[in-house]
């Protein structure tokens, strides 16, 4: 089990506003996310970012690919083995 505190984040009323989204809802995407950027700039594991977003391994990495973030950083040699090439 992953240990974790607990922070508290100060966002824009205008959040709230749009769609006319609920305040789990500003939480839950907020929550997404920061760990997106986390796990975009590699301070913590999909694993980590999933259960930071309050989501599953693999429907974190769905949508991080959604969001255009990578979710595999395979150098050329690895790449090239994945895909049978050498």
């Amino acid at each position: 089990m992953m240990s974790v505190k607990t922070i508290t984040l100060k966002v824009p009323e205008s959040l709230f506003w749009r769609d006319a989204k609920s305040g789990d809802a500003v939480e839950q995407r907020s929550r997404f996310l920061l760990a997106l950027k986390y796990f975009e700039l590699g301070e913590i594991t999909s694993g980590q970012a999933a259960a930071m977003s309050g989501l599953s391994r693999v429907a974190f990495l769905t949508e991080a690919s959604r969001y255009g973030v990578p979710v595999a950083d395979l150098d050329d040699e690895e790449l090239k083995s994945e895909l049978g090439l050498l």
